[in-house]
Order: C-alpha cells, then sequence, then structure tokens
C-alpha cells in the first residue's frame, strides 16, 4: 500500500538525515559533499512524501473527509501566500521563482539558521540568490541539488547584509543579534551604522545591493530599528532591528532570479 511505502522511505530518510547532522555537527571532512549527494538522491522522494489522499488506506468517510479538508486548508493557505508574494510592492517587476519550505536545519544561538525549499538547479536555482517573502528578506541560497537548495537565513552566524537605514539613507550593516557588543534576544538583529546619532527608533532598514543583484539586490526590506543602543565608549554606533519576516512561520517564499549586469553602465557627463 501507499501509505506503507510512503512510512519505510521516511524511516530511511530519517536514519539517514540523523546520520548527516552527525557528520556535520562534528565538522567530520565530507560532509558538505554527503549533504548535496542526499539533496540529489532523496529530493524527488521529499515530493513523493508530500501529504496526499490516501485512498486504498481510508476506509471511513468522515477519516477521508478530514483529510482532503486539511488539504484543501494547506492549498489556500498557500495560494494566499502566493498572491501575497507577487503583489509585494518590493518585488514589483522581479522574476522570482516560488519555492516551499520543506525542512529545517539545526537551530543557531538566534534559532534556526538554515532551511531547505522544494526548488533545485533543474528548476534554476544557483548559490547566492536572494530568497523573500511578501514582508521582506529571508535569506540566500547557499547549497543546491537537482530537487532541493539550502537556505542560509538572515540572523545566522554567517550572514551579514548591508543596510541603508531610514530616510537619509544611513550606510551600515546587519548581522546575528547573538554577535556583536549587544547580545540581542531571539528574533532580534544586530544593526552596526557608520555614524552616531544617524538612526531612530521606528527607522526602516533595506538592502544596500550587491554587484549584479547577487546575493542582494538593492531595496529589500530587511526590519525596522526597535531600539538604538546608548552605551557611552563605543566606538561604532549599534541598534536593534525586529525583522521584516517572521521566519518561525516560513511557507512560500520566493527565490530571485537575478542575473548579472549584461550591458555597460552609460557614462555621465557634468554640465556645471
Amino acid at each position: 500500500m501507499r501509505s506503507a511505502s510512503r512510512r519505510r522511505l521516511l524511516v530511511v530518510l530519517l536514519a539517514l538525515t540523523a546520520v548527516l547532522i552527525g557528520l556535520d555537527v562534528a565538522g567530520a571532512p565530507g560532509a558538505a559533499q554527503l549533504r548535496a549527494a542526499g539533496g540529489a538522491a532523496f529530493g524527488p522522494l521529499e515530493r513523493f512524501l508530500a501529504p496526499a489522499v490516501d485512498r486504498d488506506g481510508i476506509d471511513d468517510s468522515g477519516a477521508r473527509t478530514g483529510v482532503l479538508r486539511d488539504q484543501l486548508a494547506s492549498q489556500t493557505r498557500e495560494g494566499a501566500a502566493l498572491a501575497r508574494l507577487t503583489g509585494a510592492p518590493d518585488l514589483a517587476g522581479s522574476t522570482f521563482l516560488p519555492a516551499r519550505v520543506v525542512g529545517v536545519g539545526r537551530q543557531g544561538a538566534a534559532g534556526p539558521e538554515r532551511v531547505t525549499l522544494d526548488v533545485g538547479s533543474k528548476d534554476g536555482v544557483r548559490a547566492d540568490l536572494s530568497v523573500v517573502a511578501a514582508d521582506g528578506l529571508v535569506g540566500r541560497v547557499v547549497e543546491v541539488s537537482p530537487w532541493t537548495c539550502d537556505v542560509q537565513l538572515l540572523g545566522s552566524a554567517d550572514v551579514v547584509v548591508g543596510v541603508r537605514v531610514g530616510a537619509a539613507g544611513a550606510l551600515g550593516s546587519v548581522g546575528s543579534g547573538a554577535r556583536g557588543p549587544q547580545h540581542r534576544p531571539a528574533g532580534q538583529l544586530n544593526l552596526t551604522v557608520v555614524e552616531r546619532g544617524s538612526v531612530t527608533v521606528g527607522d526602516p532598514v533595506t538592502t544596500l545591493g550587491s554587484v549584479g543583484g547577487s546575493p542582494f539586490p538593492a531595496g529589500l526590506r530587511v526590519g525596522t530599528v526597535q531600539d538604538v543602543d546608548t552605551a557611552p565608549g563605543g566606538l561604532t554606533p549599534t541598534a536593534a532591528v525586529r525583522p521584516a519576516v517572521d521566519l518561525a512561520t516560513l511557507d512560500v517564499v520566493g527565490v530571485l532570479l537575478h542575473g548579472p549586469r549584461s550591458t555597460p553602465r552609460t557614462p555621465a557627463t557634468g554640465q556645471g
């Protein structure tokens, strides 16, 4: 029966996942290659194991109705999330690949650091592409297999984003709230700015942009300044930022398909 096959495959996947996590945490050589091989082998199985109606395994009409109702609710939720994503002002004119979160990686000091999406190289995904939700930046693609990809989330230890803050566009950078002079609670990011007094509570924080729009194009919402640190003697001003996206409830996201600039920039002439 299909349900029995699903259970057997799930047991195998869980066992292999445990082995890979153990090797990764231990820092064993070749862990990245093992993760990539696992994604190539088991990415299609993740799609196979996605919730589906098992008509052979459901004899009770009430149970069948419950399964169908749950599936309809899930599809309705995903449809609403996709509609919000396509209508997001920050993404107007952008090309992105819709994707679903199908796995969560290990926890860091500030929360989950990685998620797995159900799109991969066969869908046109490559490393260092931005991943967004309707409310703003989620993270960047760091590993790709044929059918899945891993995304390092904003706020993880290895992600630092150049930003502009407030209406004046003060320059700064945002990173993990667990690092820096102030240890932030989970759910907050650490902002470092170049000039004291250049930010205030409530200022929006957006991406500064990268060459060719990879990994982060300009103008994506990162969050909002929640508190400005006033500790005397600090070499650089710092502040707490509330992320624009609730990473604990990620479902449907978009992988921005940006490529490098293909035409030269037109020079300008001063008029005096």
